[in-house]
């Protein structure tokens, strides 16, 4: 096993796949210093593994961007979405299979995260997953709609964006974020089953089929960002 530490994150290499653990000691919030962690972390899985799974700290997945950068002048907020979406553009499109598991409360920038996983596996408990920025007063901006649009299912998108509907680990698997819940303590070995068993298909046929599944949402959030971004953070 070689491991690297680098906070907020840990970087771990077992066998072929590549064990992210993301640990700031709070909340696991996408700072400055969380997202380019990952994004070095994404770099070195790609060229080391045959696949990833990516690990929150107990009770805590990921609790979205930020909030002290974010409430600290439009031009810093777009700053770290601009950071930000292009960290959850590369997990959605990570030619590796991506595994996550989610290990507690995943809200907002965090629930995004979830939806950008190959394989999604939830902690049982009482855990809060799910996007609230309606019911803060923001739109949910176009990169988080189509990520939902993608993942959540149709008949329950709706509620999963206009009406800010927070869900459990098991509706949440019921509904799109995760795709199984399972006990706390079986989170992390059932992700690596799951990385083991992706990872021994062929890594070339994986990485093309899943640019063809997810590119055009990828190019659209893209060309897109910069005009979202605008009209929800207008500057001055």
């Amino acid at each position: 096993m070689l491991a690297v530490s680098t906070e907020p994150l840990s970087f771990t290499l077992e066998g072929t796949t590549a064990v992210v653990r993301m640990d700031d000691g709070k909340a696991n919030a996408l700072s400055e210093a969380m997202i380019d962690a990952l994004l070095a972390s994404l770099v070195r899985a790609e060229k080391e593994a045959n696949a990833m799974v990516l690990v929150g700290r107990t009770d805590r997945f990921c609790a979205g961007f930020d909030l002290k950068v974010m409430m600290s002048g439009p031009d810093n907020a777009k700053a770290l979405l601009r950071r930000g979406s292009d960290l959850l553009m590369k997990l959605y499109g990570l030619p590796i299979p991506l595994v996550i598991a989610c290990t507690g409360h995943a809200l907002a920038g965090g629930a995004l995260v979830l939806l950008t996983g190959d394989v999604r596996i939830g902690a049982e408990g009482a855990f809060r997953i799910g996007l609230n920025e309606v019911s803060i007063g923001l739109p949910v901006p176009v990169l988080a709609m189509e990520l939902a649009r993608d993942r959540i299912t149709a008949t329950e998108l709706g509620r999963a964006t206009l009406e800010s509907k927070i869900y459990g680990p098991d509706e949440a698997a019921r509904v799109g974020y995760l795709d199984v819940a399972v006990p706390a303590a079986d989170v992390v070995a059932r992700a690596m089953e799951e990385a083991t068993r992706l990872g021994g298909l062929s890594k070339m046929a994986y990485g093309a089929t899943k640019s063809r599944m997810r590119g055009k949402t990828i190019e659209h959030i893209e060309s897109t960002l910069e005009a979202d971004m605008a009209s929800m953070l207008p500057s001055g």
